[in-house]
């Protein structure tokens, strides 16, 4: 019986560029040549959801990495440079960000490191829950880029935001670009200095370190060398409480940002380009009419003495008509009461929430002992509370602008409709045909002469006379100042502020910006916040730098299309250990040996055994002449199974027809089993490890039961997870795939084990309450894996 169960097989229509398997789940996610990224589960390997590519985030996949709760998936996007945070339920972008340059590897990690302070930080509710109101979702009629906020009765921001225990994602790139991520959302750390490309990250659970596989090649025609990089982390280490509170606040100020952001794109969806119908159409009279009579004039002979000119006429009777004048009024009336909704109780209502999460920024700031190190500056968080006041400050006159409007041109749309129906003859109705009282008169009188005056700068600037619908200025992305600021003459507060020299100098007043758009004034609140977050990102990234250098090896160029994200070395950390691991292997005498080279995640400690070489003895008797050499399998692939086990792909050395390609498990213990110290390694830096590979100590490793033969398929690259003991193994082609459960057991321990555990659900034994966390996560691969039919259908409807 083979040692491992195959469970699905596939041939896939596109090339795939990277396979990773979910941490929880029996899930895998996939990433082709088409820049799709495709969800499929372990059983029969049927697809979940497909996300296809978009002009919008990007076209080119090169990295991914799941969150450690397998509930958000993260990929980069080279064409577009750019971040996406996708919901494994459903194929949606719940967060995106841009990065300076092409991320060629990302790893997500999980802070594993306990202690009180943090245990109690965990175990604390979050207060903001208590004393600000909850975010009211989105409407779902307005096409936002983003869904998350627009789900009713779901929580999607605190699924965004995950557990409180500190996760970060590591992004690396080209030029040695790399970036920490707390919660995959802000940005903690930028760590440069590192020269050439990035090809593996792994930062220890215990933050101690952050282990860096770089390619480097001088010139096109030149070999890459491949080097081995250990950077002390420590201080995200020895300030971890702190890093952990300072994170949750970043992520929630990033979070609020976004809903603000959708916040306004909502109000510019509902702003209609309809509402400048009536600037148009006055512009064009202005343009065709023959008379020298003003438009306001005009307007004012018909307001004051009921008699309209015959050009004025044709333009309200024939142009702007009494049907279209209602459906004007109508569309004002809908869309400045949907705006004005969106101001009040989202935009207001993220604004307070954002003020107060930086108030508490502020408040940790100013506690120097821990947050100075951390480079967090009270001075600059001040800043960025004064600028999301002064964008309430905005959003309140916008409020004012909105309630004038709406008064205005209820009253003057009023009068006008009356007045065109008694032009065309119509029967006025008895509600509408009242006599207007001189107070109405003046009303309208004061709005045409306010609203309908020609400006002929105007028209120069936006190509338009006047500027009768205030409300889309303030919607504009544009750096202008408005067409029509706000009148502040005869203000009180306006000018008793002009005359008080201490007040206009007030830190306790908000600055405001009357010549400008609500938009503008987004921005420069989102530039102040950005650069005020930027500083703890720029002093953790000095703190970091180089413990260890290690020139591995030099590859010969070649037209090979591989994926680089498919390559070794690949990077491992032992969570229980506090150990890195590298794997990778070396070509000698037509042989791929193993090399897996041991560093401590503490960069002042030292390990025995640092660097050994394994290679894989004859296991398949009738595979080879026994006389051949016992070195006699090439490794193609390798990957941390779990701490103990690494699964390999491996070939004859001497490739003949017929003979097939190998997946097997190798136990580290076979390997370090025998440690002898007199064959200790010892690295010389001058020179690299493929230069010296001669003088390591070498384990030749007999496999027993622990493999299969992979049959008719040309197996190259693997993907592996011990957690929910799963494989899946990719043909050279990049299109064949077979899916694998590795640890399979006798049929009668099965059902032994089956019936333990139903005798003890039924006595109800206590073991259960122990097994909470793991019935919950077979509960969430059940249902993953039991997709009704209908999924099915969805999916279809996903394809072309």
């Amino acid at each position: 019986m083979p040692a491992f169960r195959q469970v699905g097989e596939k041939q896939l229509p596109q090339e795939v560029v990277f396979m990773a398997w979910s941490p929880k789940r029996d899930l895998i996610v996939l990433a082709n040549r088409a820049g799709e990224v495709l969800l499929h589960r372990l059983a029969s390997f049927q697809r979940v959801w497909s996300l296809p590519p978009n002009e919008n985030t990007g076209k080119e996949v090169t990295a991914l990495a799941w969150r450690p709760d397998g509930k958000i998936l993260a990929f980069g996007l080279n064409d577009t440079k750019r971040i996406i945070l996708c919901d494994v339920e459903k194929p949606e972008s719940l967060h995106s960000f841009s990065v300076e340059f092409s991320i060629t590897y990302m790893h997500w990690m999980e802070v594993t490191e306990e202690s009180s302070v943090l245990t109690s930080f965990y175990n604390a509710e979050d207060e903001s829950n208590h004393l600000l109101p909850k975010l009211p979702a989105l409407p779902k009629n307005y096409n936002t880029t983003a869904k998350i906020f627009s789900e009713e009765k779901s929580d999607e921001i605190m699924k965004l935001l995950g557990d409180v225990r500190l996760n970060a994602l590591v992004l690396g790139g080209s030029s040695g670009f790399i970036e920490i991520y707390a919660y995959g959302m802000f940005k903690i750390a930028t760590v440069t200095g590192l020269a050439g490309c990035c090809r593996g990250l792994c930062l220890s659970s215990d933050l101690k370190s952050l282990s860096v596989i770089t390619e480097k090649q001088d010139s096109p025609d030149s070999k890459t060398e491949i080097t081995y990089f250990q950077l002390d982390t420590s201080l995200l280490s020895s300030y971890l409480p702190e890093v952990t509170r300072m994170a949750r606040k970043f992520t929630h100020i990033s979070t609020l940002l976004q809903y603000i952001k959708l916040s306004l794109t909502c109000m510019c969806e509902a702003w209609e380009e309809i509402l400048m119908q009536m600037d148009s159409r006055l512009t064009k009279f202005v343009q065709e009419k023959n008379t020298t009579t003003s438009v306001q004039d005009e307007f004012m002979q018909l307001l004051l003495w009921g008699k309209a000119s015959l050009e004025l006429q044709a333009l309200l009777m024939n142009q702007l008509t009494v049907k279209g004048l209602k459906k004007l009024g109508q569309s004002i009336e809908s869309s400045y009461s949907s705006i004005q909704k969106l101001v009040i109780s989202h935009l207001q209502s993220g604004s307070e929430a954002l003020l107060y999460h930086l108030s508490e920024l502020k408040g940790m700031a100013l506690w120097k002992q821990k947050y100075e190190s951390l480079g967090l500056d009270a001075s600059g968080i001040e800043e960025a509370i004064t600028a999301v006041g002064s964008f309430i400050l905005k959003a309140n006159e916008l409020l004012q602008v909105i309630d004038s409007s709406m008064k205005n041109f209820k009253a003057f749309f009023r009068w006008l409709y009356v007045a065109m129906l008694r032009m065309s003859e119509d029967h006025v109705l008895p509600e509408l045909n009242k006599v207007m009282t001189q107070k109405d008169i003046t009303f309208v009188a004061d709005f045409l002469t306010e609203h309908f005056n020609e400006a002929p700068e105007l028209y120069n600037r936006k190509g338009k006379y006047f500027n009768v619908e205030r409300v889309g200025q303030y919607l504009k992305d544009e750096d202008d100042d408005l067409v029509s600021p706000p009148n502040t003459e005869g203000n009180q507060w306006f000018n008793f502020l002009k005359n008080s020299t201490p007040l206009k100098e007030s830190p306790l007043l908000f600055p405001y910006y009357p010549e400008k758009s609500l938009h503008f004034v987004k921005r420069q609140m989102e530039g102040v916040i950005d650069q005020c977050l930027k500083k703890p990102a720029d002093a953790i990234g000095k703190s970091v730098h180089q413990a260890v250098c290690m020139s591995l090896y030099k590859t010969s160029p070649s037209a090979d299309s591989t994926p680089q994200l498919f390559k070794l070395p690949v990077l491992w950390n032992d969570k229980t250990a506090n150990i890195h691991y590298v794997l990778f292997t070396i070509l000698e005498n037509s042989v791929s040996k193993i090399y897996i080279l041991r560093r401590p995640t503490d960069t002042s400690r030292s390990i025995s055994n640092g660097i050994l070489a394994v290679e894989f003895g004859n296991f398949l008797n009738n595979s080879i002449n026994e006389s051949c050499d016992s070195r006699c399998y090439s490794c193609l692939d390798a990957h941390f199974y779990d701490d103990e086990t690494v699964t390999v792909v491996l070939k004859e050395s001497v490739e003949q027809e017929g003979k097939e390609r190998v997946l097997a498990q190798l136990p580290l213990s076979s390997v370090y089993a025998d440690e002898d110290q007199d064959r200790e390694f010892i690295w010389d830096s001058t020179k690299r490890l493929d230069e010296q590979c001669g003088e390591v100590p070498t384990h030749t490793v007999f496999l027993e039961n622990q493999w299969r033969v992979l049959e008719n398929m040309k197996a190259q690259y693997v993907s592996v997870n011990g957690i929910r003991k799963v494989s899946c193994v990719l043909s050279s082609n990049l299109r064949h795939v077979r899916v694998f459960e590795m640890d399979i057991e006798d049929d009668g321990e099965v059902e032994e084990e089956e019936d333990e555990e139903t005798t003890q659900i039924a006595a109800g034994e206590p073991d259960e309450l122990n097994q909470s966390a793991d019935n919950q996560d077979n509960v969430c691969g059940t249902a993953a894996e039991e997709l009704p039919d209908e999924t099915e259908e969805q999916e279809l409807s996903l394809d072309p």
